[in-house]
C-alpha cells in the first residue's frame, strides 16, 4: 500500500484574497513622526507631494483608516496569481533534524518573481486613474523594477528604470525582464559611469525625471507607508491559511529585509498579536537596523526627498557591491524603524557568505533557489530552527519566500567557485 499524503502546500482560492488593505498607522504603538519637506524642514502636506504622487496615494500615505478597499481593477490583476501557496518546509525541518515547524508564504509565484507586484500594479492603477501616462522609479537588484514594468505594461503605461549600476552588470537578465515588458533601463547614477551606484542615487535619478515631465510620477517600491499597506495581502493570506493547517499563531515571523516592504508585508498583521516575535534579517555590509542611527534623514543621495524618521546610514551611505542588491539601501522603512525603535520587533545581520550557504542547504533539501535577498530570511530561519532543535522545544516558524533567485546565479557561481566576497 501507498503511503498517506502529506499535506505540504495550503492554497485559497481566488475568492479568498483579501479585498481591503491593513493600515499599520492607526495601530502604531506610538504614532509616527511627519515627513518634512527638504527646503523648509517643515512637515509636508499633501500639496507637497502632489508634483510626484497622485492623490490617492498620498491619501493612503496619511490615512488612519484601519482598513482600505482594494479596487476591482488591481483585484483582477493580483489574481494572475494571488492567492499565493503556503508551504510548509518539512524537508528542511527533517535535514536539520528540528523540533520546529517551517511555513514560508511563496511569493516567488508572482509573474516577474517576487512580492513586488503587489504594490506596483496597486501604484500603476493610482497614477492611471488620475491621468498619468509615464512612471519613474530606481531599482536595485531589478526585482522591482521589473515587477514595476510588469504592472504598467498590464495597465498602458510607459515606464523609465534607473537601475543600480553594480546590479545592471552583475543581472542583466533582470534588465531584460524589464524591457521585455515595454520598461526602459538606465544605469544609476546617470552623471557618474565610474559610481557603482546605490539605492539613494537611483531614487535621485528618478525623482529628477519625474520632476521634469509633465506626463510623468515618481513610484517607490519600497519605505513609503502606502507601499507597506498594499503587501499586507502577504500577511492577511497567511493567517487564513495557517489556520487551514491547523496551526497556532506562529512563534517568530521573519523577513529579510532593505526598505521593508517585504518584512511590512508579512509581518504587519502580527503586530497586535503580542505573543508573535517579528524578526527584520539584513546584510551585516549595510546595517541599517543593527547599526544605523534614528534620526531624520533624506530618502536619495541627492537631498531631493522629503526627510523620513527612520533608522539610516546616512543618505552618501555607499554600500559594497553585495549580491543582494535589494538590500543596500542605507535606510529604513517610518513603520519598520518605529516597531524596532519601541522594541516590537527585533533584527539581526549576517554577512552574504553565511547567507549563501544557507540558501545552497536550502536549495539541497527543498529544491527551489531563492533569491540572495530572500536568503539572508532563510539564514536566520535555519538559525531559530536549531535553536529550538538545541532547546528541544517545538517552535512555528513563519518568512517570506520573497523572491526566486534563478536570475541571480552568477552569484551563486560566485559562491561556489569561491569567488564571494
Amino acid at each position: 500500500m501507498s503511503s498517506p499524503v502529506i499535506d505540504t502546500r495550503w492554497n485559497l482560492p481566488a475568492s479568498g484574497m483579501p479585498d481591503s488593505w491593513f493600515n499599520i498607522l492607526p495601530r502604531m504603538p506610538e504614532p509616527l513622526k511627519p515627513p518634512l519637506h527638504p527646503a523648509t524642514r517643515e512637515p509636508v502636506g499633501p500639496a507637497d507631494l502632489e508634483p510626484i504622487f497622485p492623490m490617492a496615494l498620498i491619501e493612503q500615505e496619511m490615512s488612519s483608516q484601519p482598513w482600505i478597499d482594494i479596487p476591482g481593477k488591481v483585484v483582477d490583476v493580483l489574481t494572475l496569481w494571488r492567492p499565493t501557496p503556503l508551504v510548509r518546509a518539512r524537508r528542511l525541518e527533517e535535514a536539520l533534524q528540528t523540533p520546529a515547524r517551517i511555513y514560508y508564504k511563496d511569493e516567488s509565484v508572482s509573474p516577474p518573481g517576487s512580492h513586488k507586484p503587489n504594490t506596483a500594479v496597486a501604484q500603476a492603477y493610482f497614477n492611471q486613474k488620475e491621468g498619468t501616462t509615464r512612471l519613474a522609479t530606481e531599482t536595485g537588484a531589478g526585482q522591482w523594477g521589473s515587477a514595476l514594468s510588469f504592472a504598467c505594461s498590464l495597465l498602458g503605461l510607459e515606464c523609465k528604470v534607473y537601475m543600480v549600476r553594480a546590479s545592471f552588470h552583475q543581472k542583466p537578465y533582470r534588465r531584460v525582464m524589464i524591457e521585455t515588458w515595454g520598461g526602459q533601463v538606465e544605469p544609476s547614477p546617470v552623471d557618474d559611469p565610474d559610481h557603482p551606484g546605490s539605492l539613494g542615487t537611483a531614487i535621485s535619478d528618478a525623482v529628477r525625471d519625474a520632476g521634469s515631465r509633465p506626463d510623468t510620477h515618481y513610484s517607490l517600491g519600497s519605505v513609503l507607508n502606502h507601499v507597506l499597506l498594499h503587501q499586507t495581502v502577504i500577511g492577511l493570506e497567511a493567517k487564513k491559511q495557517l489556520d487551514l493547517a491547523g496551526e497556532r499563531l506562529p512563534d517568530v515571523v521573519i523577513s529579510s529585509c532593505g526598505g521593508g516592504s517585504n518584512l511590512g508585508g508579512l509581518s504587519l498583521p502580527f503586530v497586535e498579536d503580542p505573543e508573535v516575535r517579528l524578526m527584520a534579517v539584513e546584510p551585516s555590509s549595510c546595517p541599517t537596523l543593527t547599526e544605523g542611527r534614528f534620526d531624520y534623514d533624506f530618502g536619495d543621495t541627492a537631498g531631493l526627498t522629503p526627510l523620513l524618521a527612520m533608522y539610516t546610514l546616512g543618505h552618501d551611505f555607499v554600500p559594497p557591491s553585495i549580491h543582494a542588491g535589494g538590500l543596500r539601501y542605507h535606510g529604513d522603512s517610518p513603520i519598520i524603524s518605529e516597531l524596532v525603535r519601541s522594541g516590537r520587533m527585533g533584527a539581526v545581520a549576517y554577512p552574504q557568505g553565511k547567507v549563501f550557504e544557507a540558501a545552497v542547504q536550502w536549495a539541497r533539501s527543498q529544491g527551489t533557489i531563492p533569491a540572495p535577498e530572500t536568503s539572508h530570511a532563510v539564514r536566520a530561519v535555519i538559525d531559530e530552527a536549531l535553536a529550538a532543535r538545541e532547546e528541544g522545544t517545538e517552535r512555528v516558524i513563519l518568512f517570506n519566500y520573497s523572491g526566486h533567485g534563478l536570475l541571480d546565479l552568477s552569484a551563486y557561481d560566485d559562491y561556489l567557485t569561491g569567488k564571494l566576497d
